[in-house]
Formats: C-alpha cells, structure tokens, sequence
C-alpha cells in the first residue's frame, strides 16, 4: 500500500513541479493536410447524427469534396514553402516526416481519392428504387440481407451516407502512413485507414451476401496481418530499444551507443532485428497485395462495391508502398544485403503469380485483381533498386498506376444488366459495337496496364525497370519483361472480346453515368495520355521528391 501511495505522490510532485512535464509542440500547419481531411470526416459524423436524411446526401458530398480539395490544397502549399526540399524535417514530436516523398504521396491519396468520392456518390446507374435514385450501397447496412428490414428500407429510399465520412476516416489514415517515422505511428496509421476499408467492402447494394464475405475475409487476414506488423515492432524495440525510424537505423549502423538498462540482454541482438523486420515487412507486403500474401485481393475486389474496389486498389497502394519504401529506406538501409534478395524472391513471384493467373479469370473485377498484384511486382522491381532513382521510379509509377485502376474501376460501373454489374467477361463481347467510346475508353486503361507506349503505363514500367537495371538487378528486369508479355495477352484479349466478336441479344447494356463518374473516367483518361505522352515534367517532379528525411 505504501509502495503505491508513494508512485502516486511522484506522479503528484511530477505534475505541481513547473517545466517537468513538457508540453507537446505539434507543428499544425505543416499536418494540416490530415488534421483537414480527419475534421472532416467526424463533422461527417455530425451531419449523421443531426442532419435530416433527405439533406444528408448533397452535405456530404459537398463537404468531402471541398475536405479533399482543402487538403489537397495544403499539400501543394507545404510543397511550394520548400518542406518537401530544403526545410523537410521531422514534426509532431518525432512522429510525422514532412519531406518530399511523404507530400508526393499525400498528394497523390488525396487528388485519387477526391476523384473515387465522385464514384462513391454515383445515383445515376441503378433504375430509381420506388421513386428514388439508388447508388451503389446497401440501403441499410445493419438490416439483414434479403430481411423484411432491407426491404423496408429499400421502399422507404434509404441511404447508407455514412460513407462519406468513413471513408474520409480511411484517407486520413492513408496520409499518416507513409509519412510515419516511428513504428507506433505506423501501426495506429494502418488501423485507422484498414477498419473503414472492411466497413466499406460490406455495403454492397447488390449481391450483399458476397459483399460480407468479402469483407470478413478482409478483416481476418488484416487482423493477421496487423498481428505480424505489432510484434514485429516489438522485437524491434526489443532490438533498439526506440520505436523511431532514426534510433533503429542508427543502433544498426552504429551499435547502440547508451544501451538501457532494461534492455541491455537484448539491444544488438540480430536475431530480433531479422526476424522483427520481416515481420514488420510481411504486413505491409499484405496491404500491397504482394504474393504470397495476396490471396485477399480477388475475393475481395470482386465482393467490395466497385467504387469501393477502384478506391482501394489506387489509394491503398500508393499508402502501403510509401511506408515501405520509407522503412527499407530510411530503417534498414543497413539491412540491404539481407532484405534486397528476399525481395527480389518477392517481386519475381508477384510479377509471374499475377500475370499467369489473371490469364485463366472469367470475371473483369478478378481479373484486374490479379493484375494489380502483377503491377505490386513492378512496383517492387523500382523498390530494390535502392537508389534515389528508384524511388522517383516508384513515385511516379504509384501516381499513374492509381488513376488508370481508379478509371478501370469506373467503366466497370457502367455495364450493367438485370442483375446489376455486368463482371463476367463473356458479357462484354461486342461492348465496342453497342458502345465505341465506353469500350475505347476501357480499352485505353487496358493498353496502359499492358505498359503499351504513349500510356502511362509504358513511362511507368520504363522507369522501374531502368532504375532496377542500373542498380544490378538486370535479371529481375528480364522477368519483368516477360510478366508484362504474359499480362499483355489477357489485356488484349479483352479488346479483341470487345471490338471484334458479336454482341449477344441479351447481352448488356452501358449506363448513362452523371457528371460525377464521367468526370471520374475523363480525368483517368486524360492522366494516362498526358503521363503517356509528355511525362517529363512529372518525372521531374517525383525525382525532386526522392529525398528522405533521416
């Protein structure tokens, strides 16, 4: 009792001594992007709560879209006063990095993730529901599938808006995570944007029992995966003794120059940095879609609403590889000899695996699933580079991958049938003769997947493949390049299924979208064509924003 008494009259004398307990020093301006964007998101929360529903639709979208522009906004603000150049440091305590590669990043999530809430509030698609315009959610995400609830609030023209500010919630975390320099921020960065995702996957309108299973199977193998990620953080402290990217880099390179008392058995001990850095590695490669740890993605991408998938296979990966880059980089460049082979392992894997089995799907959402986990492949390719070049490589590939995927995702929007989207392959034969500009449009995004020139696609590929190359991974480059003729093959034979076979009597019909996803699928084409074909500037760009802050 008295020990106890005691430990409370330190806190007390702890707590009256002046000057003992400093206050934090947050530097707000220079985290305003994510303070805006997570505002938003809980007065999103409000409008919810105390908003009629009649008026909660056009707040909403009025809100994110002005959030999003708001921060995106700040972005290029912070860029433009040098603290993604000459005054990049370390803000919040140690917590945050403002540098070149955590603005491109954070730029990159918010403009992709401004134009995914356009398909998000998408109500043009779906016949009108007993007068009412229907978008792609569940009218009432707790009623039971099929139940009389559902079906109550279908007649009533129930709205599932919340997800407007969750997933505001999602891109808020987005923005932290590859920005993070300390592990702990990392892994509180990873729930915030993952819980919101596997809420998301489940609010199917249609096919709702497949959309829960989906996300079920998400949040097991997230949890899993969150699980390696949390105690490979553990044995890094155990290893380090400090959970900032700085202390842990600096006790490799050095040795820990004041070991803690309470960690002396443990600090420099190799096997817990070994094993504590694949583990940290491992849940990132999950959230990327890297095989072996892939097996989520088409289940999941076929199951989530389409606007939800378009938004999760652009804005998650742009995330998930900047705090990876950030932690082979700035964390374990000290590792390199150790972690370089395994990655190439992991990149030749992801570029065949994907490639070889997006060949043999019948379904478009699975199909550009198993590619997205090819392109995780190339992606890691500019990722051994370990080379400035490489990560403007990555950079630039992340930022013209996101708004092909994100335009791809769109165009599924449209071809529907009685049953809601149209996702079977076979259905789209002879899409360009019921449609040319929709098939073209699709047909650009397919070509710049398949890295053809003149897409972003092709400047994307060269880029990782030259800096991969020019690092001494030539025969990684050779794999690459022969994944790319693989995947080529089922991009083209879904232009050749559209433009050159009959189209059947009952086949599909392409919907009339609003202005929101036509804006959407404007912006990915002109993305694709302008990166395609006058890259340099953004080139440039992201070779500016190659530097890490240490």
């Amino acid at each position: 009792m008295s020990s106890v008494a005691s430990v409370h009259s330190l806190w007390t004398v702890a707590a009256d001594t002046p000057g003992r307990i400093p206050a934090p020093h947050i530097e707000y301006a220079q985290l305003a992007p994510t303070l805006i964007v997570l505002g938003a998101a809980v007065a999103g929360v409000l409008i919810e709560a105390f908003l009629p529903r009649r008026s909660r639709y056009y707040a909403q979208l009025l809100l994110s879209v002005v959030a999003l522009a708001a921060a995106f906004a700040a972005v290029i603000g912070l860029a433009a006063g040098g603290f993604g150049s000459a005054k990049a440091h370390i803000a919040a305590m140690g917590a945050i990095a403002v540098d070149g590669p955590a603005l491109f990043l954070q730029g990159t999530i918010l403009l992709v993730s401004l134009i995914a809430v356009f398909t998000f509030a998408e109500r043009r698609l779906d016949p009108a529901a007993h007068g009412n315009r229907v978008d792609s959610f569940a009218a009432q995400a707790a009623a039971v599938p099929g139940g009389k609830a559902e079906q109550a609030a279908v007649k009533a023209g129930f709205t599932t808006t919340e997800v407007f500010p969750i997933v505001l919630f999602a891109i808020g975390g987005m923005l932290v995570f590859p920005a993070a320099n300390d592990l702990l921020t990392l892994f509180i960065a990873l729930e915030v944007f993952s819980l919101p995702l596997y809420i998301l996957c489940a609010l199917a309108r249609r096919q709702r029992l497949l959309s829960q299973e989906s996300a079920v199977k998400y949040f097991l193998l997230g949890a899993f995966s969150s699980a390696f990620l949390l105690f490979g953080v553990a044995l890094l402290y155990g290893y380090a003794g400090t959970v900032t990217y700085s202390g842990i880099a600096e006790v490799i390179s050095d040795g820990a120059k004041q070991i803690d008392p309470a960690l002396a058995g443990t600090m420099g001990n190799d096997v817990l940095l070994l094993i504590g850095s694949a583990l940290v590695v491992m849940g990132l490669l999950f959230k990327v879609g890297a095989v072996p740890f892939h097996m989520w993605t088409p289940d999941v991408y076929q199951g989530a609403p389409t606007p939800v998938t378009g938004f999760m296979a652009a804005a998650t990966k742009v995330a998930a590889f900047g705090a990876l880059l950030r932690l082979l980089y700035v964390v374990l460049p000290g590792l390199r000899w150790d972690w370089r082979p395994v990655m190439w392992g992991v990149a030749i894997l992801t570029m065949l695996g994907g490639a070889i089995v997006a060949i043999t799907q019948t379904d478009i959402k699975r199909m550009l699933a198993y590619s997205s986990i090819a392109h995780a492949g190339f992606i890691l390719a500019g990722v051994i580079a370990t080379s400035e070049n490489g990560i403007s490589s990555v950079l630039f590939y992340l930022g013209a991958y996101s708004f092909v995927t994100l335009g791809a995702f769109a165009v599924v929007t449209l071809v529907r049938d009685a049953g809601g989207e149209a996702t079977q392959l076979s259905k789209w034969a002879g899409l360009g003769r019921r449609s040319p500009l929709v098939a073209a449009v699709f047909a650009i995004f397919l070509l710049a997947f398949a890295g053809i020139p003149l897409t972003s696609g092709f400047t994307g590929k060269f880029a990782v493949f030259k800096a991969a190359a020019e690092s001494g991974a030539g025969w990684l480059v050779v794999v690459g390049v022969l994944s790319s003729a693989i995947a080529a093959f089922f991009y083209i034979r879904v232009i050749v299924l559209m433009f050159f076979n009959e189209p059947k009597a009952e086949g599909p019909t392409v919907a009339v979208p609003s202005p929101l996803t036509t804006t959407a699928i404007a912006f990915g084409v002109v993305v694709t064509l302008v990166l395609g074909l006058a890259p340099q500037y953004f080139l440039h760009l992201a070779g500016q924003a190659s530097v890490f802050i240490r």
